[in-house]
């Protein structure tokens, strides 16, 4: 019973969503964490937390970056920047309970010596604490999912502590992966057991972790170039085979988060800069992005509404969001192509590697090619939109469409950067300012209260308006 009564503590802490599913198996079996293997947890974590980051981009980041909106639903909602100490809920609940799973997939994987387990793991570790720390600042990190060593009421760690250990751990995995050794735990759903691919996926994200705190970490412009300059040794996603793109199949229990796809357009209207954007670029993504608007049964092209919109300034339907994007089969980017040329692009824009025009373009190239299958006509570059003009912002602009349905990397980009320029409207809350975190969630007043006083303390506030630590434009 005593494993029970810390897996029941462990809840009260972290919030009893995401505890709460496999409670009963727990409960018969409490020997069950002690019988797994390396790769024993690999593919639910992988499913679960590509499946919940998704949901999560489409309810809070997909709505604060104007990609889509409630409709006609407005009054209430992230949309208008009203952040509820539930909003992050989901997040919170999903990512510290399958960190739980990587501790143990991580122990299981050092004890048995299977080194492709250990960096597969300390990855995923890195992708799951970065999303959160990015979305709350300081959190529990080095004492968290430790209640059988009797540690109920963790402390939160500063996001810089957790950043340097994340880091590190990621230049350590990169070390650790022998492709003389097979994976022998069954075959992952990402990769398809192929290391070198979680090579590449490994120093991306790190390349990724290393921009977002290139402002307040003197060294990461340079391990940046370290890594660009050694593709042997620091091997990065490089062609559309290597992407981290999930692939749900539809066949069970590789499904689609949404059970009801209609649940993913209905009531959900795109964004009016969102759609402008793609409709200057004459973007070959809308259609299977959103439908047509409509006036008077008659279509009339992509138009989208604005954030807290007022009826009374259009006379039209508007676009709504495409639900054949969540109908199996499906994808859920996790780290593309696209992502690591743009990367490059601002490394080089900022003098730290070189052709940033280059780079601009493959982004563009593999960000539309994910979706369409197929290659970007050069025609694509004459619009004015789409030339590289040696700005940062036109970078992130175009970064901003290329990372359409990957977690919250257009809101981390947004407040890492200020860009892209959102418009603003009279229905906004928060005095029209953009959230720079979400609340913690309720639970912890009441069952960490003395940690989370002192981390609402170190943040400056419990509120929407204390920055993260690298956010500081």
């Amino acid at each position: 019973m005593k494993k029970i009564k810390i897996f029941v503590a462990a809840c009260l802490i972290l919030g009893f969503s995401g505890c709460t599913d496999n409670f009963e198996e727990i409960n018969k079996n409490p020997n069950l964490i002690d019988q797994i293997s390396p790769g024993t947890l690999l593919n639910e974590v992988i499913y679960n937390m590509a499946s919940n980051n998704l949901s999560n981009h489409y309810n809070v980041n997909a709505q604060l970056m104007q990609v889509q909106l409630s409709y006609p639903e407005f009054y209430a909602g992230i949309q208008r920047y009203e952040v509820l100490e539930t909003t992050g809920n989901s997040q919170w609940n999903a990512g510290y309970k399958w960190a739980k799973n990587i501790r143990e997939m991580l122990a299981t994987a050092e004890a048995n010596q299977a080194v492709n387990y250990t960096a597969i793991a300390l990855t995923l570790n890195a992708w799951i604490y970065s999303n959160l720390t990015d979305t709350f600042g300081d959190i529990p990190f080095s004492e968290a999912s430790r209640a059988e060593d009797g540690i109920l009421q963790p402390k939160y760690d500063t996001q810089a502590h957790i950043y340097t250990q994340i880091l590190n751990d990621l230049k350590r995995a990169n070390s650790l992966y022998d492709h003389t050794q097979g994976m022998n735990y069954g075959t992952d759903i990402l990769f398809a057991n192929d290391t070198r691919k979680w090579q590449k996926f490994t120093n991306s994200l790190r390349l990724r972790l290393l921009l977002r705190t290139s402002d307040v970490r003197p060294t990461s412009y340079s391990e940046m170039a370290a890594i660009l300059q050694d593709p042997t040794g620091s091997p990065i996603i490089s062609t559309v085979t290597d992407v981290a793109v999930l692939q749900v199949t539809g066949v069970t229990p590789n499904i689609s988060p949404w059970s009801r796809a209609l649940d993913f357009s209905n009531e959900h209207s795109v964004g009016k800069f969102f759609m402008d954007v793609l409709n200057d670029l004459e973007d070959p993504r809308r259609p299977l992005i959103a439908g047509e608007a409509v006036r008077n049964t008659v279509k009339i092209g992509y138009k989208g509404i604005q954030s807290g919109y007022d009826e009374a300034s259009f006379d039209y339907s508007p676009s709504y969001m495409n639900n054949q994007q969540v109908i199996a089969p499906m994808i859920i980017p996790i780290l593309t192509l696209a992502e690591v040329e743009f990367i490059q692009s601002e490394l080089a824009q900022k003098g730290h590697w070189s052709d940033a025009e280059g780079h601009f373009k493959s982004g563009i190239r593999a960000a539309i090619e994910l979706w369409t299958k197929q290659a970007l006509p050069e025609s694509y570059f004459d619009s004015p939109l789409a030339k590289y003009d040696g700005t940062l912002e036109r970078i992130i602009l175009h970064k901003y469409l290329a990372t359409y349905f990957t977690d919250n990397q257009q809101w981390a980009d947004y407040r890492r950067t200020g860009f892209p320029r959102l418009p603003t409207t009279k229905s906004m809350l928060n005095g029209g300012v953009l959230p720079s975190r979400l609340l913690y969630p309720d639970v912890q007043k009441i069952y960490n209260p003395a940690n989370y006083k002192v981390a609402s303390a170190q943040m400056g506030g419990d509120n929407i308006n204390s920055k993260v630590w690298w956010d500081v434009k």
